[in-house]
């Protein structure tokens, strides 16, 4: 089975825990302050096209301050084991921490009081987290020949990322410069290469490692894994660059492939499925199913947007999708099963009895997070086609209150975690 042969060898390979998880952990801080910011700015949000402010910000803190920051993390863990290639140094991963962490507080209270200082410090911050981070998935890609349906989409991934970075900084400068001709355009293509590019190529690569795990099944075909990469690639080039140019026929060719894609993907996801040894699928999976299917949605809205069809409500509700309804879908959907089973790993690290994961997850909080964060993705969305503050309001109020209950089942875990580790001394640690 492809779960057994991933994890042979695993514990040896795994980073010390303070690593991963202090990504996650910020992650989960930036999660309740996303929502609160996003609800103190609700009134923004329906019909917006741009521009400094509150929902601006909270739009960051996700993208940024969630989605990249947990897959910093994730990264930075699970390469290292699906590649039996060492990452990097834990100093550097550290750094990688300390640099980006700061940036994206700073650079969000830049993108809501308007301060161009914060701007500018956050800004630096982040693009100098976000390179160390490349160099170091870089270097262990460099020295991989298989997985492709893992190593082709993380290149993708970081491909994207320069692009996205270097957009993101002249955007930055621009705002007191005001030289882009056309910054609009490029935001979209910003836009397309973080939610598409570099967050959504490590969500298709990284499901073809943690999908057959987590449900004990055959892996995906490396033939499978390679047509979605480069089908991807061909997508992002064509739809980012169609973006920047202001060409929406361009664009939404982009969009078409993206779609064909997204097909391939989803139906080398669905045999995984049909071969799955664990016929209960928890929580975390139902999350991970309703992504898949807000996928193939945000890029239809996107395709109407790059026609030029009612972008006062198309373009709202396309980036609503793309990172509230897809990415933090799944990224909740795969923290809610990655954080246990790290753990469970770890407790067993030096020879201490490991814990259950079953042990660990307290099923509550995931399922108030469940229902409250779809209700807010549907509210929201209902609120920007019906450009009615009201409902997005509490759309907000409800992801809040989702958010909320996700840092519960955290703080629960850790709790069980240590008092697992307490009542279970661990044994000599190996030389």
């Amino acid at each position: 089975m492809f779960a057994g042969q991933f994890m042979m060898g695993a514990q040896d390979r795994l980073l010390p825990p303070s690593i991963p998880f202090r990504f996650f952990a910020t992650a989960i801080v930036f999660h309740v302050a996303g929502w609160a910011v996003l609800l103190a700015g609700a009134d923004e949000l329906p019909g917006f096209m741009g521009g400094l402010g509150l929902g601006l910000a909270g739009l960051h803190l996700m993208t940024l301050g969630v989605l990249a920051m947990t897959a910093m993390g994730a990264a930075f863990q699970l390469l290292p084991v699906a590649t039996s290639r060492q990452l990097g140094p834990s100093w550097a991963c550290r750094l990688t921490w300390w640099l980006y962490t700061p940036g994206v507080a700073v650079l969000s209270l830049g993108l809501a009081s308007q301060f161009v200082w914060a701007l500018h410090v956050g800004g630096t911050l982040v693009a100098g987290g976000l390179a160390l981070f490349a160099v170091l998935v870089g270097r262990n890609l460099l020295q991989v020949s298989e997985l492709p349906g893992v190593t082709r989409h993380a290149w993708v991934a970081l491909v994207s990322l320069a692009g996205l970075a270097v957009l993101g900084l002249m955007l930055i400068v621009d705002i007191q410069g005001g030289f882009l001709p056309n910054r609009a355009a490029l935001a979209a293509s910003h836009a397309i290469l973080a939610g598409y590019g570099f967050m959504g190529s490590l969500a298709l690569g990284f499901s073809y490692v943690l999908v057959p795990m987590f449900v004990l099944s055959q892996g995906v075909s490396d033939r499978d894994g390679r047509r979605t990469a480069w089908l991807t690639a061909v997508a992002l080039v064509v739809a980012a660059g169609g973006a920047a140019l202001g060409n929406g026929l361009v664009a939404g060719l982009g969009g078409v492939v993206g779609l064909i894609a997204i097909g391939l993907h989803l139906r080398a996801l669905l045999a995984v499925l049909k071969t799955r040894m664990r016929k209960r699928l928890e929580t975390f999976f139902r999350m991970i199913k309703a992504a898949w299917l807000v996928l193939p949605a945000s890029v239809l809205v996107g395709l109407f947007l790059a026609l030029g069809d009612s972008p006062e409500l198309t373009a709202p509700l396309w980036g609503w999708l793309l990172v509230f309804g897809w990415l933090l879908t799944f990224v909740t959907g795969i923290l809610q099963r990655i954080m246990p089973f790290l753990a469970s790993m770890h407790s067993g690290a030096n020879g201490g009895k490991p814990a259950l994961m079953s042990r660990l997850v307290a099923d509550r909080p995931l399922l108030i997070h469940a229902i409250a964060h779809g209700l807010a993705v549907t509210l929201v969305a209902a609120g920007l086609l019906a450009q009615a503050p009201l409902l997005v309001r509490a759309g907000a109020a409800s992801g809040l209150i989702g958010a909320v209950s996700f840092t519960l089942f955290a703080i629960e875990l850790m709790r069980r975690y240590r008092a697992h580790e307490a009542a279970n001394p661990k044994g000599p640690a190996s030389c």
